[in-house]
């Protein structure tokens, strides 16, 4: 019986340390948001508006309606050629 215990008291502390671990990687992971005008031709993440229908397809650098997943807080302070990065599309 101790054994059984035992076994099941190791399974309980095994499977938490898990989840926490888990957990704790999770938070970890820095909040993205996306960054207008900062990918270069065909390296935008998604959606770059007509005549594009998602990832890899901007077709030009800078190009104002494409977006780049960036970390949250750093777009605007992104610099390009063509001014610095947008949380909205630019014209």
């Amino acid at each position: 019986m101790r054994t059984t215990h035992a076994a099941l008291a190791a399974s309980i502390a095994i499977a938490s340390a898990t989840a926490l671990a888990a957990s704790a990687h999770a938070e970890t992971k820095p909040k993205m948001e996306k960054c207008y005008g900062v990918s270069l031709a065909g390296k935008n993440d998604c959606a770059a508006g007509p005549g594009t229908s998602c990832a890899g397809t901007s077709k030009v650098d800078y190009q104002g309606n494409a977006w780049k997943l960036v970390k949250a807080g750093t777009c605007t302070s992104i610099k390009t050629p063509k001014g610095n990065g947008a949380l909205s599309p630019k014209a």
